[in-house]
């Protein structure tokens, strides 16, 4: 039976999963009742193995082929963790927990990947085990880390790995993918500006803070524009400013400036870095104050190996009748990047149509692509590892 087929059946079952993931959502490392469910999943589907744990709250199942002489061994990783957002989708399944959603499609994930596990552990229609990885805190981008520390691909033996995430925009079921970068490093920052604080009626006897970081913030803006090379990608936002006042007549000892920086290439990373903290420091010394910078490398950009893309390109072709092989990276971040740099792989978009955008409070994913993504997860592995 075609996989396409076998997973329809499974469609109903699946989006019952799917949504009451949604209704029960838990963020970062707090995935314990998702954990369990998907636990409890695997081991009713009879896989052969079932470790939680891992990474704090992270799942790992082992399904073993009808023939294992090929030695090969696949992971596939989805995402379990939501967002600390509140829900405004007015939606029957939506979240019970107040200031908590699943408003980037990782309950879509989570069971799309069940429904993949359910359906190879039935068939088990391939030579060599399948590793099915369940992941906590991608949003906070420690899950990842703490599932390769915990030895997640070592003491399965993962020779290769695997992702997928919804593309609100994309057509409902279509794929989409590049080699190299397809998404961004993220960096955070943090930048103090310290003067000496006053009477809002006499400045001069001030220094003020207000000013020299508002300059600092209209000088970032030159980091890029002025220091990246025109045909290579970054984005640098500041996205907080802070005074330690509210008072409309005071001028502040200190403001806070906090921001991120998304690169794709390692001399960029370092060039903005370097640029930043030069141009916050020599900005805010220019009005008699002063900048202290605290820069902190998150995530790692997503590089997709390019063998492994060009395959898993080939599967989604095949599911869905044609692929995007050569989307545009996007300036967003995704901790799967670490597993990435663990071992080769690939990690793929699965259109979510005409959706609010991830990170949204009317978000919500499509269960019309559950299908599309649960038979490229099957499919991948029956390409990859074919039975004679």
């Amino acid at each position: 039976m075609p996989v396409k087929n076998r997973l329809a059946e499974l469609l109903p079952e699946i989006v019952e999963w799917r949504r009451d993931l949604h209704a029960n959502p838990e963020i970062r490392f707090d995935t314990h009742r998702t954990a369990a469910l998907v636990a409890d999943r695997l081991r009713a589907f009879g896989c052969d193995e079932v470790t939680t744990g891992i990474g704090q709250t992270g799942v790992v199942g082992v399904i073993r082929g009808k023939q294992n002489s090929s030695g090969r061994v696949v992971g596939l990783r989805a995402d379990m963790d939501a967002l600390p957002i509140h829900e405004a989708t007015g939606l029957a399944h939506a979240s019970t927990v107040p200031g908590a959603m699943h408003a980037c499609g990782h309950d879509g994930h989570t069971a799309m990947l069940l429904g993949a596990a359910k359906y190879l552990a039935e068939t088990r229609n391939f030579d060599g085990t399948v590793v099915v990885i369940f992941q906590p805190d991608e949003e906070g981008g420690g899950g990842a880390i703490a599932m390769c520390e915990d030895g997640v691909m070592e003491r399965w033996g993962v020779q290769e790995v695997y992702g997928m995430h919804n593309m609100p925009g994309l057509p409902v079921g279509s794929f989409a993918i590049r080699p190299g970068p397809i998404l961004a490093a993220v960096d955070s920052f943090e930048i103090v500006v310290t003067g000496r604080g006053g009477h809002g009626a006499i400045p001069h006897q001030a220094v003020d803070t207000t000013l020299a970081a508002s300059q600092v913030v209209t000088a970032l803006q030159s980091v890029v524009s002025r220091n990246v090379d025109p045909l290579k990608n970054a984005v640098l936002s500041v996205c907080s400013f802070r005074t330690d006042t509210d008072a409309f007549n005071v001028i502040p000892d200190s403001v806070v400036l906090k921001g991120t920086v998304r690169t794709l290439d390692a001399d960029v990373r370092d060039l903005v870095e370097a640029r930043l903290a030069g141009v916050a420091t020599a900005t805010a010394q220019a009005f008699g104050a002063e900048a202290g910078v605290t820069y902190r490398r998150m995530v790692a950009p997503s590089v997709n190996a390019e063998e492994n893309t060009e395959f898993a390109a080939s599967v989604a072709e095949a599911v869905a009748g044609s692929v995007v092989r050569d989307m545009p990276p996007m300036m967003a971040g995704e901790d799967f990047a670490f597993m990435l740099e663990k071992r080769p792989g690939a990690y793929i978009m699965v259109g979510n149509g005409d959706s609010a955008m991830v990170h949204h409070p009317a978000y919500d994913f499509n269960d019309d692509a559950i299908p599309a993504g649960c038979s490229w997860f099957a499919e991948l592995v029956e390409r990859r590892m074919p039975a004679a």
